[in-house]
């Protein structure tokens, strides 16, 4: 009789602690809920995964305080919506209207690359993929033919083409750029800046790029005809970057 009641007591003891078990298992989440897909986090999430900028962002990757972004005040009679390149100053304007815009700092053509002249966003373009032109490997021979789009591409995170030339606003890996006369004619942003801007942005926004000296180039409006874009060969041989 002992053995049997220590047999008893023993199952009794076992089978509660299985229906605990059960019990906690129907509380857990289901297999089939599990995101298989989960990764830890890496230092480029916030970026790839497009999630909001912050000023600490700004501040990591080195920015004077008057090349982060901010509002600011800016009475132009420019329509919202309108971008406003201030080359000499490496300053990008966004119009919101009511005497504000949105202030980003930048990068600009280099001597013998910076231009003028009022273009529109042709197209928007998101971790685009780089080709550098035929001209600029013959200045930079050691230039890879081709880099698919990704946080090593030059262009960035984002890319707006202006109108029919080979310019573009875009981002960069090399942040410490912003602010420096260092491209081939495009304006350079921080990932996280641009980022904010191609969500502003409007497809046809017309784009004002002011004159830096008097070695820059004139690109014809192209707001003022229906024909083609004229670029001068200067202009078209500068390239992407």
């Amino acid at each position: 009789m002992r053995t049997f009641n220590h047999i008893s007591g023993r199952a009794v003891f076992g089978a509660v602690v299985l229906g605990a078990a059960l019990a906690g298992s129907a509380s857990a989440q289901p297999l089939a809920l599990v995101d298989t897909n989960y990764r830890q986090p890496t230092i480029f999430d916030r970026v790839i995964r497009d999630q909001p900028a912050t000023a600490d962002a700004q501040v990591d990757a080195g920015l004077p305080a008057r090349l982060r972004r901010q509002i600011v005040d800016y009475p132009a009679h420019e329509a919202p919506g309108t971008i406003v390149i201030d080359t000499p100053h490496t300053y990008l304007y966004f119009v919101l209207g009511n005497g504000k815009a949105m202030r980003y700092g930048i990068g600009v053509g280099r001597d013998g690359f910076t231009w003028s002249g009022v273009q529109n966003v042709a197209r928007k373009t998101e971790w685009p993929d780089w080709t550098p032109p035929v001209d600029m490997l013959q200045r930079q021979p050691y230039l890879p033919r081709f880099m698919a789009g990704g946080p090593g591409n030059p262009l960035g995170a984002r890319a707006m083409y202006l109108g029919e030339t080979q310019y573009r606003i875009h981002g960069t890996n090399q942040p410490s750029t912003i602010g420096g006369h260092v491209s081939s004619g495009c304006i350079r942003m921080t990932n996280d800046d641009v980022i904010d801007l191609y969500d502003r942005v409007q497809v046809g926004a017309k784009v004002v790029v002011l004159p830096d000296d008097q070695k820059h180039m004139t690109l014809t409006p192209v707001a003022s005809s229906r024909q083609p874009v004229a670029v001068s060969t200067r202009a078209r041989s500068s390239g992407l970057y």
